[in-house]
C-alpha cells in the first residue's frame, strides 16, 4: 500500500499522520491536545457511571466520572501531529492517508 507523501518548504519529504482514534481507556481529559488543535477536530465529552459518553457541562446531578477527548471531526486534521506531540499518555492514534 502506498501513502500521500509531500514535501516541506525546502523540498523534504513529509508524510502527513492523521487523527483516526482516541483511546477513552487511556484519555485523561486533560485538553493539551485540544488547545494546540487549530482545526476542531476533537471534542470534550464526560463519561457517566455506565460508561456512556455525555455532555461535561451539564453535570448539575454528578454524573460525569471523568472526562475525555473524542475525536468530533476527523475530515478538518490537516496531519500535523501537533496533538501527538503533546499527549502525555499516549492516547491517540496517527496514521497516514492511503494514496
Amino acid at each position: 500500500m502506498s501513502f500521500r507523501q509531500f514535501t516541506t518548504q525546502d523540498g523534504s519529504p513529509w508524510m502527513p499522520k492523521y487523527l483516526t482514534d482516541i483511546s477513552a481507556e487511556l484519555c485523561i481529559g486533560c485538553g493539551r491536545c485540544f488547545k494546540v488543535c487549530s482545526q476542531a477536530v476533537m471534542k470534550l465529552m464526560g463519561i457517566n457511571e455506565d460508561g456512556a459518553l455525555c455532555d461535561p457541562f451539564d453535570d448539575d446531578d454528578g454524573e460525569v466520572v471523568r472526562k475525555v477527548m473524542t475525536l468530533e471531526q476527523a475530515g478538518k486534521c490537516v496531519g500535523c501531529g501537533s496533538c501527538e506531540q503533546v499527549c502525555g499518555t499516549k492516547a491517540q492514534a496517527h496514521e497516514p492517508m492511503p494514496a
